[in-house]
């Protein structure tokens, strides 16, 4: 087993990256943790020993417990921590005091932490938390994580600190702690927790995945740690995978991340890889090209054959200059206007629509489907409305609305 400090500072720094995908984040109830934000990784296991008691005594041998403080007072200097306003002070201030924590404290800490509420700033906080009372005493957190916990995030949370330092150890727990034909929840912490220094491992416990959201999740913690070792890698380990399934999803994610480095490159590898990766991510890639280089991937677009594909990327070019420049996004849908489907149209009119409505609104007439082309009419002139009145008026006295949306609107009272 490696011999590691309880908390490093540099840890903080990891655990603050990740709360930035919490983003939304509202305070929970003390039964809902937030699980949204997941992004797990696998771990294969190693062969060593380790039981509860080796696990638990290493934890705290290099622990500094400060037993003789009351538990109400370590609680109340929590509080006071976490109520700070200097992020980095407060970070700080955190590691020193879960650093001198018994093993035996961390459950009134973390239920203390969690009627606080678990914001967007506490979020990072509360990982590192659960990642401290890992260290210290895994089992124990598990266990108040199943009982006390109904999502998954607080389990998977320490079963990746739990793994970086014993996989066997972690990986038995999971194995043990789950029933049934369907993919094991637990195994997504353990990805997440050895994918940094064992892809292999992480990549047979993926494997041995069946198909689920479960192994989605799987995916997303390890795909970053391959994108580190450059695109060409990540393409050769996506290559190998034999499950159809696992492929286009791992084809799917891969996609954008390579793309804002080398979206030419990302293209043409899609083009070889089509199937449904390609048309869930082609429009979100030739909008993150436009905006990189507008010339090239205009240039990209004419070069694709016609028909979906085309269409795809289209959209994605057409909301980018729908954010910029409106006028050249209707010049592409002009150019282009057997690839103009609905959804492309509805992207350029919401994309468009904040900075100027009318010129939004003079595109709906596009949307091939009746219902949703009254519906867009209905749902854009009543927001406009609510906004000024007068000007979205004005535009209606020499844009007459089919008959069904002004019988709506005058439904709402909106003129």
């Amino acid at each position: 087993m490696m011999n590691r400090k309880p908390i490093l500072t540099a840890a903080i720094l990891l655990i603050t990256a990740l709360a930035a995908f919490e983003a939304g984040r509202i305070t929970r109830p003390l039964r809902n943790d937030t699980a949204e934000a997941e992004n797990p990784t696998e771990r294969a296991s190693r062969p060593q020993r380790t039981d509860a008691t080796s696990t638990q005594s290493s934890a705290r041998g290099v622990r500094q417990p400060s037993a003789a403080e009351p538990l109400p007072q370590k609680l109340a200097r929590l509080e006071s921590i976490v109520r700070g306003e200097n992020p980095y002070e407060r970070s700080r201030a955190l590691i020193a005091f879960l650093d001198r924590l018994a093993p035996e404290d961390f459950e009134g800490v973390v239920d203390h932490f969690r009627a606080l509420g678990i914001t967007n700033e506490r979020f990072g906080e509360y990982r590192l938390i659960l990642a401290a009372w890992a260290k210290a005493d895994p089992l124990a957190a598990l266990a108040y994580a199943k009982a006390k916990t109904e999502s998954r995030f607080a389990a998977r949370t320490i079963l990746a600190t739990w793994a970086t330092e014993d996989p066997a150890g972690a990986l038995r727990w999971a194995q043990g702690n789950h029933q049934g034909e369907g993919a094991n929840p637990w195994l997504v912490g353990i990805i997440r927790g050895i994918a940094a220094t064992d892809i292999e491992g992480a990549t047979n416990l993926l494997k041995s995945m069946p198909r689920s959201v479960e192994r989605g999740d799987a995916l997303d913690a390890l795909l970053p740690h391959l994108l580190a070792k450059g695109n060409e890698s990540t393409r050769l380990w996506i290559a190998s995978i034999d499950d159809d399934a696992l492929r286009d999803g791992a084809v799917a994610r891969a996609a954008e991340a390579m793309a804002k480095s080398d979206p030419a490159s990302t293209v043409a590898w899609l083009m070889k890889n089509s199937g449904e990766a390609l048309d869930q991510r082609l429009d979100n890639i030739f909008g993150t090209w436009a905006g990189k280089d507008e010339a090239a991937a205009r240039t990209a677009l004419s070069s694709l054959p016609s028909g979906e594909i085309r269409s795809d990327a289209l959209r994605g070019v057409v909301r980018h200059f729908a954010l910029s420049n409106p006028s050249e996004a209707i010049a592409l849908m002009d150019q282009y206007p057997n690839e103009v489907n609905d959804s492309t149209v509805r992207s350029f009119v919401w994309h468009t629509f904040d900075k100027d409505p009318a010129t939004a609104l003079g595109e709906v007439s596009r949307i091939g489907d009746e219902g949703r082309r009254n519906e867009m009419y209905r749902r854009a002139v009543s927001a406009w409305i609510r906004r000024d009145a007068a000007a979205a008026n004005a535009w209606l006295g020499t844009n007459p609305m089919p008959e069904s949306v002004t019988r709506s609107l005058s439904q709402d009272d909106v003129r």
